[in-house]
């Protein structure tokens, strides 16, 4: 597989989204969340990161794409952590839903985990919604 490109593919579908509030600075959630995400690709093929955006694109299989945007509160009390998964199957489009149901169906907890982790290493409080 190519590097994960930071521009959409022409054909996706959002099949989930998650937010949650970190009480941290959105610098230091950004530094974690890259360090955790990079570590998963030892190849360094399916991931890019966009430092100044503080925006990660996480590419896998041929129907998965994970989106995640690290953006300061408006009122400046910490760091909104978003995250997206896509279906990005260009050919039988139709079918990157249904494979993902699984991903899908355990985005809830691995994102709950994921603040947590952060925290962890931050010392924040994380808030899902």
């Amino acid at each position: 597989m190519t590097h994960a490109p930071l521009d959409l593919p022409a054909k996706h579908t959002v099949l989930r989204s998650f937010a949650g509030h970190l009480e941290a600075q959105p610098d230091d959630v950004f530094a974690v969340l890259l360090e955790k995400l990079a570590a998963g690709d030892e190849n360094g093929e399916h991931f890019l990161a966009d430092p100044a955006e503080r925006f990660i694109v996480v590419q896998g299989d041929w129907w998965y794409r994970g989106e995640y945007r690290v953006l300061p509160e408006e009122d400046g009390g910490g760091t909104r952590l978003e995250h997206e998964i896509l279906n990005v199957a260009q050919i039988a489009h139709w079918a990157g839903a249904i494979t993902g149901r699984s991903v899908v169906a355990a985005a809830p907890a691995a994102f709950g985990r994921l603040l947590t982790e952060i925290d962890a290493e931050l010392g924040g409080y994380p808030d899902a919604e």
